[in-house]
């Protein structure tokens, strides 16, 4: 397995390449990525960069786990061929990109109306990526519906030319999804945790959304629990259509939907 921490030194590939962009702290949802990435392609290529255009708070960005040996060992382990670890120097030389991506009403609502700016910051490093990589196929978790609804809209308006996958949500024992984020939940805040996804799958049982949202309120503080066209991402009552919730739960935002 290849490291490259410089992008100006990532190869031109020859064959298939299937890329699975990270922010590390990686978990068995990223195995799942991997795993139909090395299915498909002659060459799987995963990054790990914690980018900070896409965080709203220095103190979020701050704490974001960050552990590359302990990833590097897990990639090894699925049979990555090239990581590339870039610096923040490296991917953004001189502070900070000039010319970013404007994901326009799309990165407004939802999470983009709770963090500001936050998949202007995505779409610019994921641009940036696929520049480096040149990936015939990129592998997303369908965990963040949203930015995998934004990503393939990038695609689609800048002709970047790369099929975007996504990977069903893989979720723990408990019910819980998979998320970096999860490590810095207390036993008593994971267990609070699995408020929202009972409420997801109240609402795929054909329950009230105003009730399951006044439920869900009563056990976590609710950013927004809606349910929305999944290419749109307006609200409808239509079907089928996808439930997406954002909760607080102690110090830890989580996200989670589903299909209904």
């Amino acid at each position: 397995m290849r490291v490259i921490e410089n992008p100006a030194d990532f190869p031109t590939l020859e064959g298939t390449v299937g890329f699975v962009p990270t922010m590390g702290a990686l978990h068995d949802g990223h195995a799942s990525l991997i795993t139909a990435a090395r299915t498909n392609n002659d060459t799987v290529v995963v990054s790990v960069f914690v980018n900070p255009l896409q965080f709203n708070e220095p103190e979020d960005y701050d704490n974001y786990p960050r552990d590359l040996d302990s990833d590097l060992k897990f990639l090894s382990e699925l049979g990555v061929d090239i990581v590339l670890a870039p610096t923040v120097e490296h991917m953004y030389p001189g502070g900070g990109p000039i010319v970013t991506v404007s994901t326009g009403e799309m990165g407004t609502v939802l999470e983009g109306a709770s963090r500001p700016g936050h998949f202007d910051g995505v779409a610019t490093v994921v641009a940036k990526l696929f520049n480096i990589v040149r990936p015939h196929r990129a592998y997303f978790g369908q965990k963040d519906a949203q930015q995998v609804a934004v990503v393939k809209r990038l695609v689609a308006d800048l002709n970047l030319g790369v099929e975007i996958l996504a990977a069903p949500i893989v979720r723990a024992a408990d019910g819980l999804a998979e998320s970096s984020r999860n490590r810095r939940l207390s036993p008593a805040e994971r267990e609070q945790a699995l408020a929202l996804p009972r409420a997801l799958e109240a609402l795929a049982e054909g329950a009230d959304l105003a009730h399951v949202r006044a439920r869900l309120a009563a056990e976590v503080d609710v950013d927004y629990l809606v349910v929305v066209d999944p290419e749109t991402l307006s609200e409808t009552r239509e079907r089928p259509a996808l439930a997406l919730g954002a909760v607080w739960v102690g110090p830890v935002r989580l996200i989670d939907n589903r299909e209904i």
